[in-house]
């Protein structure tokens, strides 16, 4: 086999930890004997948990020595809650490292040169943009100061998010509305705007999808900081989290009966620093920002803050308009649109002004997917090039 065929298997590995490692990347490891063999597979599967090279290292035990290792993101030189992954390459006498993406993290960098200085021949930027797309959280986090940002919305074949009597519920179908709840899983947070708020009272929750004995609109899953979705705890791994759900309100009109403010999952409310939230602060954090036009906020100083909190990816639910505000702004980095095979020929748009006047200022997309979902399809665009992360 190849060295890309190798480093395909540690993308596919890596991608197991979605939605547990953060703020940690996701990443995965091969390893071979000196003959070629594949004797050890890893993954980073939850924060605080050991590397990918440590786990396949382990699996491998001596016939790792003078074989060859492929990890998706450059070995770390650092000691934070686990040792430098550098250092158990080495010692476990491994001959060659194939690394896809190097890490730009300054705390964490400097493997691949550790390596090089100890004589193991390193080779990097294998596969490196199928990589990285597996990771663009972390890397946006990393390289942007920031979240990054999924843009999620449902929509009919000519582009209407609701209405025109503004009942916008089941556009699509179960199957769609199951993998949305797959992408509240892998988020950190999830974003809405009053206006969702007030007109659907969402929970913006992690339910468990049909056909586990829990209905899909059923209880949340225990509070805590980020989530995994409806699959099952990896072994070791702590209990199953719901992300925080963040609400941008600058005039602090949530209503206290709110289901944002069940209890199901943290949550924090987004208002204008001269906002009087003093009965909302009662129920849920709050967090002041400078007023800005036109969404009332500075989302950019929001994501400053969630990015303080060691959230690395956010799920946009709002509506048109806060969805218009991200994308003019520049802070959208991906777009999950699931659209059904229905028409309505008038209601809301499921886009707001966005700040393209012309045909010429259009914000251009890549797709990244496209896939059925039920009868609905999945489009994964986004707005900029990996490669330019």
């Amino acid at each position: 086999m190849t060295d890309q065929a190798h480093m395909r298997r540690a993308i596919e590995l890596a991608a197991r930890g979605r939605g547990t490692t953060s703020p940690n990347p996701v990443v995965g490891c091969v390893v071979l004997d000196a003959a070629g063999q594949v004797v050890g597979e890893g993954f980073h599967a939850y924060a605080g948990g050991p590397h990918a090279e440590v786990v396949a290292l382990r699996a491998a035990g001596e016939r790792a020595r003078g074989g060859t290792a492929y990890v998706t993101l450059e070995p770390c030189a650092h000691t934070g809650r686990t040792g430098p992954c550098a250092l158990a390459l080495l010692e476990a006498g491994i001959a060659r490292v194939v690394v896809a993406v190097s890490d730009p993290n300054p705390a964490a960098a400097g493997g691949a040169d550790r390596l090089t200085r100890h004589g193991v021949a390193v080779t990097t930027g294998v596969l490196a943009a199928e990589a990285a797309r597996g990771n663009a959280e972390w890397l946006t986090s990393v390289r942007l100061g920031r979240p990054h940002v999924t843009w999620k919305y449902a929509a009919t074949l000519d582009g209407r998010s609701a209405a025109a009597d503004g009942t916008s519920q089941w556009i699509t179908s179960p199957e769609a509305r199951a993998d949305v709840h797959r992408l509240r899983g892998e988020a950190d947070a999830i974003i809405a705007g009053i206006g969702t708020v007030l007109a659907d009272d969402p929970r913006l929750t992690v339910r468990r999808p049909p056909g586990d004995g829990v209905p899909a609109d059923g209880p949340g899953l225990p509070a805590g900081r980020s989530g995994t979705g409806a699959r099952p705890p990896k072994e070791g791994a702590p209990a199953t989290r719901q992300p925080l759900r963040v609400v941008v309100d600058s005039d602090a009109r949530t209503p206290l009966t709110a289901r944002v403010l069940d209890g199901g999952a943290p949550t924090l409310i987004a208002v204008a620093a001269d906002a009087d939230a003093d009965a909302l602060a009662s129920r849920a954090e709050v967090v002041r920002l400078a007023r800005r036009r036109p969404y009332g906020i500075d989302l950019a100083g929001l994501l400053a803050e969630l990015h303080r909190r060691q959230i690395v990816g956010v799920l946009l639910e709002g509506g048109p308009t806060l969805a218009g505000s991200f994308l003019k702004e520049g802070l959208i980095d991906r777009v999950v649109g699931y659209l059904a095979p229905a028409l309505l020929g008038e209601g809301a748009a499921a886009l707001g002004p966005a700040g393209a006047a012309t045909i010429a200022e259009t914000h251009r997309l890549e797709f990244e997917d496209v896939t059925p979902t039920g009868p609905d399809l999945r489009l994964t665009a986004r707005p900029v090039p990996l490669k330019e992360l």
